[in-house]
């Protein structure tokens, strides 16, 4: 009574054809694999047979991806720098630092003068091995104070720059670390001069 009637409606002798199918481009012209062809064709061995070549391999993939990252650190090449270093905000903050004259780029040079200067005062001159060791540690303090007052500026610049969201964490760290490395040891390699600061 109420069920779906089994005959056709409106249904016109003659005109109802089963029409051919027409081929549809961008078929794929074969059959669908059965679910255990495709888990056997995808089947892939855990260890290969070959270790040795697979080692080999791997170690000539890793050479290859080092030679290209220390490449792109000299040149400045951000499409194969290593991941901390890519991005418009990391090369913003290398650019300031290197732009800028920093007490921390010379605090290897001036720790190893006076490390010598106190070796070789301590035995005639005590007196004037300690003074320099306090020079030391004033020029340490006067080098922390100025990476402070570096992220300051630099995340103001950045904020105007890129907004809010661009100062993540490490992004401070990451320039003032920068700064308190020697200039030539610098990696990546910087690529402005003193004095010529990002706009």
């Amino acid at each position: 009574m109420f069920g779906r009637s089994k005959e056709p409606v409106n249904e016109i002798p003659g005109l109802v054809e089963s029409a051919p199918t027409p081929d549809l481009p961008g078929g794929k012209g074969r059959p669908t694999p059965k679910r255990k062809e495709a888990q056997a064709a995808n089947k892939r061995p855990l260890v290969p047979q070959d270790r040795k070549a697979a080692s080999k391999a791997a170690r000539a993939a890793q050479r290859e991806q080092r030679d290209r990252e220390y490449k792109a650190m000299q040149t400045g090449d951000e499409r194969f720098m290593p991941a901390k270093d890519r991005g418009p905000v990391r090369r913003y903050v290398r650019d300031w630092v290197d732009a800028r004259w920093s007490l921390g780029e010379l605090f290897l040079p001036v720790a190893a003068v006076a490390l010598v200067a106190q070796f070789a005062l301590a035995q005639t001159a005590p007196v004037f091995a300690f003074y320099v060791i306090v020079a030391l540690y004033v020029y340490v303090l006067a080098a922390i104070v100025d990476g402070w007052l570096l992220w300051r500026g630099l995340k103001k610049r950045l904020i105007a720059k890129f907004g809010e969201k661009a100062v993540v964490r490490g992004t401070a760290m990451y320039g003032v670390l920068r700064a308190f490395q020697i200039r030539p040891s610098r990696m990546p390699k910087p690529q402005v001069k003193h004095g010529q600061k990002p706009a």
